[in-house]
């Protein structure tokens, strides 16, 4: 991408070097693409290796412990590569981490020279040129994010805090007239060449689990407007990507604060005038999903059927302390009704085992459940405290010993589920989008990447090209012969 000239009444930054290193979830992605895009445009050129940058950006997350440790860990990591005349200048903490802790992360973690927030972004080479110059700013003081704008949804668009990865120089920027208010390559700069790329949908949330602390440092819940989101995938496309990813906290309540609560349904039909060959909708909240929401996702061509649902667990009591609703049987009825409308859909879902309270009876019905659903994808995490969040004041924690043994015992169960549901799949025709080329251990041509099915963690498919040829990001049209536990192996049913 070409890189605009700095504005004449801003100091020349031009020949100095910054590298981003992005930690976490596609969210972080989008986030780290748009600190690239407004540096490049200020004139910062992007380099891939932080040893060659005059300054490193570490887009830190912040969701669970070892989520934080990788953070730090990248950040110590940076700084050690810091010299004499070799090396970056200024290591800077920036994301989920560095706005949830603040001024405590940079006292504890003095390798940081700077750690900024979310407010700091629109401002970010100006404020990269100072802390590589010497300065140190002050780091920001951690608050509720929620605050910052209005707690009814519908007067959010009015509000002037900086949502990270919407596209605006300032402010929420909900603009909904005839424009889009999203233009590159000011507002992103793509970091890698991968056919498939995140988009945000909307951030924040107005959910109360009480195991998450994100809303806290996200903040409340804010659509992008549709115009901006379909001329991002617009442009995304021009830059060589086949697939898009919509991501959120919670992709459900999309519309809710510009006034249509079923904004989602009306847009998924809008990604036919894109060009992209296919959507993928990530972090369905399961109590949210409706009939019609549902039946676009399974009927629209350029949708993926492929269903994250945040299920979390299966007991009424379990998710009742969570702050959460369903159960069992609801989830079941949904699972099935996915499956009768498109047969061949991916469901994939995290679950959290060793909750305040559950007891044995409360875990052996979420197995349970794992074992009725039969899921494409699972992801069980044992659970942990989370500063600031209600469940860390909770009665009757379970065990850390006893969680891990839950988590292991659950583990195995999905593993098996899992490699079942993936051998359900031979026979089956399959479109593979090409994310990379690999030989097997026979020397021959491996085209690597995922079927409909199989959102960005769940799995791959691997297409034998036999002798033939393909290049990333071509879409193959294959048939299952095999699979190798959540893996498939395919073969092209047409010549490549």
């Amino acid at each position: 991408m070409s890189t605009l000239p700095p504005s004449s009444d801003t100091p020349d930054v031009r020949g100095r070097r910054v590298a981003m290193v992005t930690l976490g979830c596609a969210r972080n992605e989008v986030d780290s693409e748009e600190l690239a895009g407004r540096l490049s445009v200020a004139g910062w050129e992007l380099v891939d290796e932080p040893s060659e940058a005059d300054a490193v950006l570490v887009n830190t997350c912040g969701f669970v412990d070892v989520a934080k440790k990788d953070s730090i860990d990248a950040i110590l990591a940076a700084s050690d590569m810091k010299s004499d005349g070799a090396g970056p200048t200024a290591v800077v903490a920036v994301g989920c981490l560095a706005e949830r802790y603040g001024a405590d992360l940079a006292s504890s973690l003095p390798e940081a020279d700077a750690v900024l927030g979310f407010d700091d972004y629109p401002q970010i080479s100006e404020s990269l040129r100072r802390i590589v110059e010497g300065e140190r700013p002050a780091a920001h003081e951690p608050r509720d994010r929620r605050h910052l704008l209005p707690i009814s949804p519908v007067d959010r668009p009015s509000g002037t805090a900086h949502v990270p990865g919407h596209g605006s120089s300032s402010g929420v920027d909900a603009h909904v007239g005839e424009e889009p208010t999203w233009t590159p390559p000011m507002l992103r700069s793509r970091l890698s060449g991968s056919p498939v790329a995140p988009v945000k949908l909307a951030s924040g949330c107005d959910r109360r689990c009480t195991f998450c602390a994100i809303p806290s440092f996200r903040g409340a819940f804010v659509s992008r407007p549709p115009l901006d989101v379909i001329a991002e995938t617009t442009w995304l496309v021009s830059e060589g990507v086949r697939e898009v990813v919509l991501v959120s906290e919670n992709s459900t309540s999309y519309g809710k604060d510009l006034g249509d609560l079923r904004l989602l349904e009306s847009l998924l039909g809008q990604f036919a005038e894109t060009g992209v060959d296919r959507v993928r909708v990530a972090y369905l909240q399961p109590a949210e999903v409706r009939p019609d929401l549902l039946r676009v996702m399974a009927q629209t061509p350029e949708i993926a059927s492929y269903f994250d649902l945040s299920f979390q667990h299966a007991s009424p009591d379990v998710l009742r302390r969570m702050r959460r609703f369903g159960g069992r049987d609801a989830f079941i009825d949904l699972v099935t009704r996915i499956r009768q409308l498109a047969p061949e859909a991916g469901i994939r879902s995290n679950v959290i085992v060793g909750f305040p309270g559950e007891t044995r009876e409360e875990f052996e019905e979420l197995l349970g459940f794992l074992e009725e659903a039969r899921l494409d994808a699972v992801g069980v995490f044992g659970y942990s405290d989370e500063d600031g969040t209600e469940a860390m004041t909770l009665p009757d924690k379970v065990p850390a010993d006893e969680i891990s043994r839950r988590v292991d015992e659950a583990l195995t169960l999905v593993e098996e589920l899992m490699a079942q549901r993936a051998e359900d799949r031979i026979g089956e025709q399959v479109r593979v989008i090409v994310e990379s080329l690999e030989t097997d251990d026979s020397g021959d041509l491996m085209a690597i990447g995922r079927a409909e099915h199989q959102g960005p963690d769940d799995g791959s498919t691997s297409v034998r090209l036999a002798g033939g040829v393909a290049e990333v990001g071509q879409v193959l049209h294959a048939v299952v012969v095999d699979s190798e536990g959540v893996d498939l192996v395919a073969e092209p049913t047409s010549a490549v």
